[in-house]
């Protein structure tokens, strides 16, 4: 089987690559990389000089169609015909582990290049955006905007990063070092990864993972957040005094919160995040409050500011009484302003409003805790509950509520007064679930009511599942009326999203819950999931199915004058509606509403877009611009005609069944769980969440977690989440004479040039070639040529449509870091696939079979970090 047009994507030949990124990227990391062969380790000579050789061998054994199974036998014979079976082990594992700190240098020299490779005031970026509201006199529209538009980035505890803690700790003192070309800190930073082990020995707990994100919350956006509102602030001569949208940028936080099919979340481990967000964000109030003291020494303001001072160092450190509330701490600041500016010519008063800034951004909360729970929980507590309350003569049995309609059984309970405090409950999960409410509560109280105001139902699949959230808030934390908390119904599956605008109207006529809405500002949060669809209907029928979501929620939500906010759900890579977000924003058009975007952040994106300060506020700026830009100024590319949706409808629905031809294959979930590393994710110690929804036997396509599933399609470099069906519903379009169509409608819509560039992407980072020997497999020969058809095919049909002659042309320095990247990894793609082919071999010893294992697991770390994007 040749493989011409798919080994392109490894080449390392500098007519394929950007020069600019090149030069300050790949030259730079070659230069580093030769360090390594000095460090001394046992043997780390020989493993670094070997290296290079098999990763020869592996481009030119799959160029020519071999297998990992012989590739590895043969470098073996060629480099040491005497190893035995344990000396290949140690060997293996030592490669494994230099090219795990050649994929960490990687990172560094990327991150340490940042602001040569990404223009940080073009496109997308604030300066820009301003720029142009200067050019086109939107200044005051773009004004009156920032009073209402709302940017939310949600960390997730997602376990797609597989870096530790304090791994990261050392990569990012690397990136300085390389950023000052200091050769022999770099040298000592290299020694210090070599010596550093980068796996987790235990599966980290949900505070653990909680800790980890509070790095970034304390590190990176605590300073970005503010320099991009600064930045606006001065460009739009708007005072602080004056600034009074609080929740221009807000961040989002799950780990301790989001319980979803992780039975390690508990409401003592919600309250112990929430008091270590508000110890956090304390201690930097504290630093920059000890900044201002040594500069604010002026006679009247020295005494407020060591005041100051004094209340936030109890609060962060004694655990002493000092505010009761951040306005407090505010009216303190404002106080010490006046003073400035009436008595000292406002010295130093650029540096007092940047601290006034991040205590109204940050509060006492730092991040908003969500609550996420799957609706079936629910359903389950409320049988347990209406049982108790039937014994109490204080409601009817649990039988004669199952032949309820919905509608009768939202009355019953909407009908309930009873105080569920009182109730005695019988069942540890239902008492778990009554304790989380009460967490709300008390988080509100030490934090405020930013600190944790929503709560976030997954399968959401009637109005009954958020009635019955409802009413149980109510009964436990609601006041006079009155309950402080968002009702955030999840829609995930194709067929969700399509009932979702009829859930959503049912909702909006409940006479209670309307008021409840009124009361909270007439706003509806509905959270749309990317991941679960593409799982479910594949990735055309999934992106547009959630286009067509939001245009018919908006649509329904306006004929009751509710502004509906789409909260969305996105990994990392296209396959789980990552890619280009910037783009996907500014192309929803005026259909969609867009008061706000809300986006989750996950694992390795976390680290890759928003790990660095000039990093993440780049990021952060690039999603603010683009729901911005949608809502200040016209344009033609953000509008899609019926013409063009009905278009898109035919796509969808080609690419959905092409999808569903492959989803029901017979032969689909038994490869997923015979031949991909799928059943390896449990063992990798990088999350506390179980990687299946069911604890049930046996492996059901239902219970996938989503980030095992398109894991193992990416460590396969197969990625058929990110592209499968697209190019069968192109071809057919143009065997229906669409294909101008198509063309045009490439040309003229920044939505569908988006759609197909990010599944580009996923196309440029398979590499079938090292699975090709499953062509000739007896059980799933037919399965695999099934999906190399449609990789040959979907890429085929993208350049035509898109009128490139090669993947990601239009983003040549994306292109540039994944050929670099998946070059440096091929030997872990050689050594997993090696692994595995000789773990479904039947009489292996414990100790053989134990080695391979271990081997498939170590490779996952590697492959998966080099990425970035692919979980």
């Amino acid at each position: 089987m040749h493989f011409c047009l798919i080994t392109g994507n490894l080449n390392h030949n500098p007519s394929f690559m950007n020069k600019r990124y090149e030069q300050v990227v790949g030259s730079k990391y070659h230069i580093y990389n030769s360090l390594f062969l000095n460090l001394p380790f046992r043997n780390i000579s020989h493993t670094g000089t070997l290296l290079p050789l098999l990763q020869d061998y592996c481009e030119k054994g799959f160029d020519s169609g071999k297998s990992a199974d012989l590739i590895i036998p043969e470098f073996f014979s060629s480099f040491a015909p005497e190893a035995t079976q344990q000396e290949q082990f140690d060997l293996l594992f030592k490669f494994i582990q230099y090219v795990e700190r050649q994929v960490a240098l990687f990172d560094s020299v990327e991150d340490a290049s940042f602001e040569q490779i990404n223009d940080l005031t073009g496109k997308g970026t604030i300066t820009s955006l301003l720029l142009r509201a200067q050019f086109e006199g939107k200044e005051e529209e773009l004004k009156k905007k920032l009073e209402t538009f709302g940017l939310r980035v949600v960390l997730t505890a997602h376990p797609t990063q597989f870096y530790p803690g304090f791994v990261l700790g050392i990569l990012n003192d690397l990136e300085q070092a390389i950023r000052a070309n200091n050769i022999p800190q770099i040298d000592l930073l290299l020694q210090q990864l070599g010596k550093t082990a980068f796996i987790n020995k235990i599966k980290p707990t949900p505070y653990d993972e909680a800790i980890s994100l509070c790095w970034y919350l304390e590190n990176i956006f605590y300073h970005a957040i503010p320099q991009i509102i600064s930045l606006l602030t001065e460009t739009l001569q708007i005072e602080v005094k004056n600034w009074r949208n609080n929740r221009l940028i807000m961040i989002g936080f799950w780990p301790g919160g989001d319980r979803d099919g992780n039975p390690h979340v508990t409401s003592s481990t919600t309250l112990k995040v929430a008091h270590r967000l508000k110890e956090t964000v304390m201690k930097n109030y504290h630093r920059d409050v000890r900044l201002l003291r040594r500069r604010l020494t002026f006679q009247g303001v020295d005494s407020l500011i060591i005041e100051i001072e004094r209340k936030i160092y109890n609060m962060a450190y004694a655990r002493k009484e000092g505010y009761a509330h951040p306005d407090e701490i505010l009216q303190d600041l404002f106080q010490v302003r006046d003073l400035l500016i009436s008595e000292h010519d406002g010295l130093f008063i650029q540096l007092l409003d940047t601290f006034i800034l991040k205590v109204r951004l940050f509060g006492f909360h730092f991040a908003s805790l969500d609550i996420r729970q799957d609706s079936r929980k629910h359903d389950a507590a409320w049988k347990v509950l209406i049982n108790q309350l039937h014994e109490q003569k204080k409601f009817i049995s649990f039988s004669d509520y199952e032949k309820l309609s919905d509608e009768e059984k939202i009355a019953k309970l909407l009908g309930l007064t009873v105080n569920l405090v009182f109730v005695t409950i019988n069942d540890e999960f239902t008492e778990e679930v009554v304790k989380t409410i009460q967490a709300i509560e008390e988080v509100q109280k030490q934090n405020g009511e930013p600190a944790c105001h929503r709560y976030v139902i997954s399968n959401c699949q009637s109005a009954l599942h958020v009635m019955e959230v409802y009413t149980l808030c109510k009964l436990l934390i609601g006041k006079d009326g009155l309950l402080p908390l968002d009702i955030v119904p999840l829609f995930e599956t194709i067929d969700d999203l399509a009932n979702a605008p009829g859930i959503m109207k049912t909702l909006y006529e409940i006479k209670e819950y309307r008021e409840h809405l009124k009361r909270r500002g007439n706003q509806q949060t509905i959270m749309l999931g990317f991941s679960d669809g593409t799982k479910d209907g594949g990735y055309l029928r999934a992106n547009w199915s959630i286009f067509r979501a939001k245009e018919n929620l908006t649509a329904i939500s306006s004929e009751y004058g509710i502004a509906p906010i789409f909260f969305d759900g996105r990994g990392g890579p296209p396959a789980r509606g990552g890619g280009n977000t910037h783009d996907f924003y500014a192309s929803l058009g005026k259909s969609i509403a867009s008061e706000q975007v809300q986006i989750t952040i996950q694992g390795q994106t976390i680290s890759s877009n928003f790990g660095k300060v000039n990093s993440c506020r780049f990021n952060l700026e690039q999603l603010l611009s683009a729901g911005l830009e949608g809502a200040v100024f016209e344009g033609k590319e953000n509008h899609l005609s019926e013409d063009d949706k009905k278009l898109l409808d035919e796509l969808a629905e080609e690419g959905y069944q092409s999808y569903l031809g492959l989803k029901h294959h017979p032969k689909f979930v038994p490869y997923l769980e015979k031949i991909t590393p799928l059943s390896f994710f449990g063992d990798t110690n990088i999350g506390s969440r179980p990687v299946k929804r069911s604890s049930s036997e046996g492996l059901k396509f239902e219970d996938l977690r989503a980030i095992p599933f398109v894991g193992s399609w990416a460590m396969m470099k197969q990625n058929i989440p990110g592209f499968y069906g697209v190019g069968s519903s192109l071809l057919s379009m143009q065997e229906k004479g669409k294909e101008k169509d198509i063309k045009d409608l490439y040309k003229n819509s920044l939505f569908f040039r988006t759609l197909l560039g990010n599944s580009m992407m996923s196309l440029t980072k398979s590499y079938y070639p090292a699975t090709a020997y499953l062509a000739e497999d007896k059980e799933f020969g037919d399965f695999w040529k099934m999906m190399y058809k449609e990789f040959e095919l979907s890429t085929k049909m993208v350049l035509e449509a898109s009128s490139a002659t090669e993947l990601m042309e239009a983003n040549p320095n994306i292109k540039s870091s994944v050929r670099l990247r998946e070059r440096i990894v091929l030997p872990l793609i050689a050594i997993q696939q090696y692994s595995l082919i000789h773990l479904r071999e039947s009489g292996l010893d414990k100790t053989t079979e134990d080695a391979y294992r271990k081997l498939v697991i170590r490779c996952m770390f590697g492959i998966i970090n080099a990425a970035r994007n692919s979980a």
